[in-house]
């Protein structure tokens, strides 16, 4: 058997990788625009919960795991329980992420998005109920596993199509696109990026006004925005 180019190996892994890449990219332009609104609204709420969850937290983050990781990286060079809290929650992220796809597989009476926005709609309540009980730690562990959960309502043979909690690759997508637009191609490919991270930040804002306001209330409007959002899914999915 002849030996085989490590090269070629490589520049053949790369294609593929670039392949789904470039579908990831093509997934959120090809979503009719209700779907773009959906994930919009989703990037909102995951900014306003965000937002929440580093206010009462005392500067940790509930979806933001990049924030997270580097959080952990310098309680643990620190030595402080920095870095403990921000692994729990990166974990709960995690879980969250675990919870909602097994919650997908197991639930086929419904659309598999209706199904995911439940499940981030319920987990949201449990923190909205708990946050009305003055039970923080939960609080804010239901928090992070809702946000984890949001990640598994758009997905396209087996990968995150539309990631609604972290907003690096969106913005480098948007990069991408302004890139290719300046060079002569499409002009309006990078709009749904750039939307979709001022609605992040737009929740942000809301999230840390409504926070400030009441910190009770704050979390019940989360839970009554994803129950609307999941009826809308409900709504969007039946006229398919």
């Amino acid at each position: 058997m002849p030996a085989r180019n490590p090269m070629t190996v490589y520049q053949a892994a790369w294609c593929r990788h670039g392949s789904r890449r470039d579908a990831i990219e093509r997934a959120m332009i090809r979503y009719d625009r209700n779907f773009r609104a959906l994930a919009c609204g989703l990037a909102a709420l995951a900014g306003y919960v965000d937002a929440i969850g580093f206010m009462k937290s005392g500067g940790l983050f509930v979806s933001f795991m990049s924030g997270n990781s580097t959080r952990m990286a310098i309680g643990i060079a620190e030595g402080t329980a920095l870095g403990l809290a921000a692994a729990a929650l990166i974990a709960l992220f995690v879980c969250g992420v675990i919870l909602d796809l097994i919650l997908c597989a197991k639930v086929t009476i419904a659309h598999r998005k209706v199904t995911a926005m439940t499940g981030v709609a319920v987990l949201l309540t449990g923190a909205a109920i708990c946050q009305s009980a003055d039970l923080n730690l939960p609080t804010i562990g239901l928090l992070c596993l809702a946000m984890g959960a949001s990640n598994t309502i758009f997905q396209r043979d087996g990968e995150v199509s539309i990631g609604v909690t972290y907003m690096t690759g969106t913005l480098v997508k948007l990069g991408h696109k302004l890139a290719d637009a300046a060079l002569g191609g499409d002009r309006t490919a990078w709009l749904p990026f750039l939307l979709l991270w001022v609605a992040l930040i737009f929740g942000g804002i809301l999230g840390a006004a409504a926070y400030s306001w009441s910190p009770d209330m704050s979390i019940w409007i989360a839970s009554a925005v994803a129950i609307a959002l999941s009826v809308a899914t409900l709504m969007m999915t039946e006229r398919k």
